[in-house]
């Protein structure tokens, strides 16, 4: 426990402010995307790989990235256009250079870790299914003291294809021993979220620091699910409903 009382990687209080997620009933575990859903990096790795390309005279245009973050960055080098014919490999090392010496400067999205310690709370195994390298994935769970939380850890080494197709989250229900159509994912990019789908699973996406179900326009419409308890604050409604309920065994 940390001097605040709450679990380990908890964000003080008064983050979580109007922002308490519960878990709805048919959902037996929850799976976490990494960057941009349970840190707060994007900004972090945008400037890592706009430095990497600097010395090739390649600008990275932040709509463009903000479209493709969710790719890993072998993928993404692949499709950013003008890096073709450059030196992919050097260009991941000083990334990933760049980013291991800021590990510590990274910070919890509270809302996300909110969710992450009431699933745990409730007795949900609880995974991490993130497109990037197990080299950046594991030093930042353990930067957000999150590592003892996660029955899973799930990083683009573990899977023949990336996101956004479905093999990332499809073996994070497989490790955790639950039906994807049972598994909640929580995801911020555009390609993330299609993975997630592509997993048949309901989709939560984080928005301005707040969740969201996939799809909508605003979070304040969304409604949690019949059977999920008290009404969650504004910006903190759990995804669609499952038909049914969820018996782990």
């Amino acid at each position: 426990m940390n001097e605040s009382g709450l679990p380990p990687g908890s964000p003080h209080p008064a983050l979580l402010a109007g922002c308490a997620p519960a878990v709805p009933d048919g959902i037996g575990a929850v799976i976490f995307d990494f960057d941009g859903t349970l840190a707060d990096t994007t900004t972090t790795q945008e400037h890592a790989l706009r430095s990497a390309l600097q010395p090739y005279g390649l600008d990275l245009d932040t709509d463009w990235y903000r479209q493709h973050c969710g790719l890993s960055i072998h993928d993404l080098l692949a499709a950013l256009p003008g890096a073709r014919q450059l030196p992919h490999d050097e260009i991941i090392r000083r990334s990933r250079t760049h980013l291991l010496a800021r590990m510590d400067t990274i910070t919890p999205i509270a809302c996300s870790v909110g969710l992450l310690h009431a699933a745990r709370e409730a007795g949900l195994p609880c995974a991490v299914a993130s497109a990037a390298s197990r080299i950046l994935v594991r030093p930042g769970l353990e930067a957000l003291d999150l590592i003892p939380t996660f029955n899973a850890v799930v990083t683009r080494e573990d899977a023949a294809r990336g996101k956004p197709a479905p093999d990332l989250f499809l073996e994070a229900a497989r490790r955790l021993r639950v039906p994807p159509q049972h598994c909640l994912a929580v995801e911020d990019a555009p390609d993330g979220i299609a993975s997630a789908l592509a997993a048949g699973m309901p989709v939560l996406r984080v928005v301005d620091g707040h969740l969201a179900p996939a799809g909508d326009s605003t979070d304040s419409t969304a409604r949690p699910p019949r059977g999920a308890g008290a009404p969650m604050p504004r910006g903190c409604a759990l995804g669609r409903p499952l038909s049914g309920s969820y018996t782990r065994r």
